[in-house]
């Protein structure tokens, strides 16, 4: 059964799974539907609309799906989608997207998001995302899969941050950052690769030194941009573990980190 508590306010329009879980002085407004085994702490405001899958947790003081902070809104229909397994934590805020945008700010599945980060308007975050506390997303952002944002760090609007990108705390990416570099700064420069990061999901030696040697390219070898690209193009052709990278490249439109 739907757990509800009496205090919550569900609207008619909403949809909730059989199972779903509405803390105290929660308000879920107009159309919205959520997903089986997804559980809504006290106090949370969900505006649609929104579709949430299925397990997601959402803690206490966050506010999920509200008006874009887009002073060119004017209250058209746009909508906010969220994947399954995703965990929100006290006071996030994520916002619906805007008809310029596409209409739609996206989600995937097990990110985290931690106290009082932010995701803007049209901004799409793939899977297994970490945000940090107070990290925001400025809107029109893209995170690949397993990106993570340190504590404070902050990305510029239409800024695309690769797969398994490293931002340190503080940093702030005013442009570009490929797959596997690790960034700090304010503006964000280039560390080198996140191998820590790598390691724990699995890739080898012999991955690791590919990246390593594709960052060598990119960043020591004093080559344009136009033929680094071409060289790691022959790289990633003895290394699957580089495609990312090579896929990347093509939909830089800030420039790059370099």
């Amino acid at each position: 059964m739907t757990q509800v508590h009496p205090t919550a306010i569900i609207d008619p329009q909403a949809t909730l799974a059989p199972d779903v879980v509405v803390g105290a002085y929660s308000v879920i407004e107009g159309e919205v539907r959520i997903g089986a085994g997804t559980r809504i702490g006290p106090h949370v405001v969900i505006k649609g609309p929104t579709r949430i899958g299925v397990e997601n947790h959402i803690f206490q003081f966050a506010s999920i799906g509200d008006d874009p902070q887009d002073k060119k809104y004017q209250g058209e229909r746009t909508e906010l989608i969220i994947g399954d397994r995703n965990v929100f934590r006290e006071t996030c805020t994520v916002n619906r997207g805007t008809v310029a945008g596409g209409g739609v700010t996206r989600i995937g599945d097990d990110n985290l998001f931690m106290a009082y980060t932010h995701v803007a308007h049209d901004c799409v975050v793939a899977s297994h995302c970490i945000l940090a506390n107070y990290s925001g997303l400025a809107g029109h952002v893209e995170l690949d899969d397993w990106v993570i944002l340190g504590g404070y760090s902050g990305v510029h609007q239409f800024c695309k941050i690769g797969a398994h990108a490293f931002l340190a705390n503080n940093a702030t990416a005013t442009r570009d950052v490929p797959p596997f570099v690790m960034v700090a700064g304010a503006p964000a420069e280039p560390k080198g690769i996140n191998s820590e990061g790598l390691k724990r999901r699995g890739f080898s030696a012999e991955d690791l030194a590919a990246v390593k040697a594709a960052y060598k390219v990119l960043y020591r070898s004093g080559l344009k941009l136009s033929e680094a690209t071409t060289e790691l193009v022959v790289l990633a052709e003895s290394c699957a573990a580089l495609q990312p990278l090579i896929d990347f490249l093509p939909r830089v439109t800030r420039s790059l980190v370099r």
